[in-house]
């Protein structure tokens, strides 16, 4: 017995009508593969020769002229398959509702509103859902495989695409619109990705710490990692033998500045353990033989600058002046790790800590806390320009006067109260979030 014909003719039909959904398929995981693909991780497999890079570099280049090929294929295959599909099985199907006992003028309307939910349902499945949802999946790769394919019907179609993409700049231009996509990437949005590693076991959690401190350290002035004149440990070489070898005896630092009466006369820096040398042998040496030239680095550098500053110093130590030429503070290349890597507990011994969270989620913070590194435990966001480097300064550019214990000031959702003062200086701070107010019953 030979095969129906027209059992034979419908099965035909039908993968005619699967190949156009699958064909729309094509086109929607091209672009979202392409649009999504990152051009960093694009450039670096162009760059190990990997097929099909270039191309899709080439097409996320000119995303007007790609999106207007994709659309013209999706708009043509859509109308091609509604129309053949409608015609081809909806009478098939209305005959075969007619066959079941409904009257021809309700088959009819009745079976091509089948064909056509079935056809939409199938279209939204195969021929969008799934192909998007695996371009998420792996774009840059999936992008690389159909970039040649979607360059090619790019150039076959090239008259209408250039019709297209040129309405398109059209519009935005009567819009006052760019049509060139923000490309910068923030803060944010790199230790939101820093987070996303760690959780994916991409990056330890203590990676993810030490790149936030380099973040940071870029962000920050030299005058935020410096330590403070009024801490600075100075050798005064007009000052008499005994006292000069009680301060090198007493000192845990291996290189100390000198100054001559004051630190606004500084001349240079020590290295400490050159001059234990020499008074553990028995003799009196000559302070200023020893004495070091130091790099003088404005208030106003940044603090990576510094780095290149100390890489090539004499000795690994910047003094800091402000504008007026008052010496405020030096650097030393152990500030920088601790920008980085946070403080070291040899370094903290009889200090307390920056940040201590308590029970009720309220912090105590230490007003010599960077600024930035409370605003990464509380999660507050700070003005890009600003003038302080410190929790102190602050509540001081916002109280705009010197404060005194118990008072406080609301910011972002957090309340900051002065608790301790050192003389004029704030010690300590407490943070407490602000809770929304209820409304009052009626």
């Amino acid at each position: 017995m030979g095969a129906n014909p027209l059992a034979a003719n419908a099965v035909n039909e039908a993968l005619i009508v699967l190949a156009l959904i699958l064909l729309n398929g094509l086109f929607a995981l091209s672009e979202l593969a392409v649009v999504s693909a990152r051009r960093s991780r694009l450039k670096a497999m162009a760059a190990s020769a990997r097929p099909g890079a270039n191309s899709a570099l080439a097409l996320s280049a000119q995303p007007g002229r790609f999106l207007s090929a994709v659309q013209i294929g999706i708009t043509l295959i859509g109308t091609v398959n509604g129309a053949y599909s409608g015609e081809t099985f909806g009478e098939d199907a209305s005959a075969y509702l007619q066959q079941l006992g409904l009257s021809k003028r309700l088959a009819d309307p009745v079976g091509f509103g089948v064909v056509v939910a079935i056809i939409a349902y199938l279209s939204v499945i195969v021929g969008e859902l799934v192909p998007k949802t695996l371009a998420l999946r792996n774009a840059e790769g999936i992008a690389c495989g159909v970039a040649p394919i979607m360059t090619a019907f790019a150039r076959a179609a090239a008259p209408v695409v250039w019709v297209l993409d040129t309405s398109t700049k059209l519009v935005f231009r009567l819009l006052g619109l760019s049509q060139e996509a923000e490309s910068k990437v923030t803060d944010e949005e790199i230790k939101t990705l820093i987070a996303e590693a760690e959780t994916a076991g991409v990056l330890e959690t203590g990676e993810g710490e030490l790149i936030s401190g380099v973040m940071r350290l870029a962000d920050r002035a030299v005058v935020g990692i410096m330590t403070p004149r009024t801490d600075v440990v100075w050798i005064d070489i007009t000052a008499s033998e005994a006292a000069i070898k009680e301060r090198l005896i007493s000192t845990p630092h291996s290189r100390l500045p000198v100054g001559e009466g004051s630190t606004d006369k500084l001349i240079g820096v020590v290295q400490t353990r050159e001059l234990l040398a020499s008074v553990l042998k028995g003799e009196q040496p000559n302070l200023r033989a020893y004495v070091r030239k130091a790099p003088m680095i404005p208030e106003t550098a940044e603090a990576l600058d510094v780095l290149s500053v100390l890489r090539d110093a004499e000795v690994p130590m910047a003094l800091i002046h402000d504008e007026y030429g008052d010496f405020e503070g030096l650097v030393t290349p152990a500030d920088i790790l601790e920008a980085i890597a946070g403080v070291f507990k040899s370094d903290t011994e009889g200090l307390e800590p920056y940040a201590v969270e308590r029970d009720d989620g309220s912090w105590l913070l230490s007003g010599s806390m960077p600024v930035d590194e409370m605003a990464d435990k509380i999660g507050i966001e700070l003005p890009v320009n600003r003038s302080y480097e410190t929790v102190a300064g602050f509540v001081l550019a916002r109280l705009q006067h010197l404060p005194k214990v118990g008072e406080r000031i609301d910011i972002g959702g957090w309340r900051f109260e002065v608790v301790d003062l050192d003389r004029r200086r704030i010690d300590k701070v407490l943070a407490t979030r602000l809770l929304p107010r209820r409304p009052r019953a009626p």
